[in-house]
């Protein structure tokens, strides 16, 4: 849900300010509105025998954690991320809860991990932000054991996702400064060409390529739906720097805009994704 035209170090700039805080204060709502994908990893794990597993991309650590839980004492889980508010704030959920998951603060483009330390990589909507894949899925294959299995789960097209564009359409005509999502620049949707993604995977040295469309119905209370669409995406950074009066009038806009999605207390939209493994 951030802007899609920033370079890798870049994005550690974009994640560290405003888009990194943003998602920090916001992680009460985005936690149980992707808790289904959440889900569909840590079932991976249960069903493998892996004791040590990064994640690509943690954020504020929610899936980190849920697999750390499912380890227990016999596993290892290492969340990596170039933003550090998120990294922080995963730490400091980390020390609360007791958790023995660990977290660095890496562009996992380039970071020195140990050679063949992981039996499983995974990843929620953390690996579309690379400026270079390729350089990116080379380092990871290097960190993987013989036998790991990486799987990460990715947004589809913006056209299969009218939900997550809803924000920006709407408020496009109000804020002339609103990035342009550029088809397969880093970003949200990045990863939205399945052929793109395949021949990522296979310039870098993974095998076994596994890409399956999944529909999760996903959802969010209706109170919280002006907090997502001003603090989040395009839209929340832009109204980060709007006067007052264009402020008044994008939330105005935007939220009328998403009313076929409201029914009665809840939100429900579906988020159309990829499955990938190697």
């Amino acid at each position: 849900m951030g802007t899609t035209h920033q370079t890798e170090t870049g994005q550690a700039t974009h994640w560290s300010g405003g888009a990194g805080r943003a998602w920090v204060t916001a992680q009460a709502l985005l936690d149980p509105m992707f808790k289904p994908f959440e889900d569909l990893l840590v079932a991976r794990i249960g069903a493998a025998s892996a004791q040590r597993v990064l994640d690509v991309g943690c954020g504020t650590g929610s899936t980190t954690l849920a697999v750390a839980r499912q380890l227990g004492e016999r596993g290892h889980c290492l969340g990596a991320d170039v933003s550090a508010p998120m990294v922080a704030a995963a730490r400091a959920r980390a020390e609360q809860e007791g958790s023995a998951a660990r977290f660095i603060l890496a562009d996992v483009q380039t970071h020195a991990f140990e050679p063949a330390s992981f039996e499983r990589i995974i990843s929620r909507f953390g690996v579309m932000f690379f400026d270079n894949p390729v350089q990116a899925f080379e380092n990871l294959l290097r960190a993987a054991s013989s036998d790991a299995e990486l799987a990460f789960i990715a947004w589809r097209s913006a056209a299969d996702n009218p939900f997550m564009t809803t924000a920006e359409r709407a408020a496009a005509p109000l804020l002339p400064n609103l990035p342009v999502r550029r088809p397969g620049a880093p970003g949200q949707f990045a990863f939205a060409d399945r052929q793109r993604v395949d021949s990522i995977l296979e310039d870098s040295g993974w095998l076994g390529i596994d890409i399956q469309p999944i529909d999760v119905q996903c959802s969010l209370p209706e109170n919280q739906l002006i907090d997502y669409l001003t603090q989040l995406g395009p839209v929340g950074l832009c109204l980060q720097e709007a006067d007052q009066h264009t402020r008044k009038q994008v939330v105005e806009t935007v939220r009328s805009a998403f009313d076929p999605y409201v029914h009665g207390a809840d939100v429900h939209y579906t988020a159309a994704c990829w499955m990938v493994c190697a």
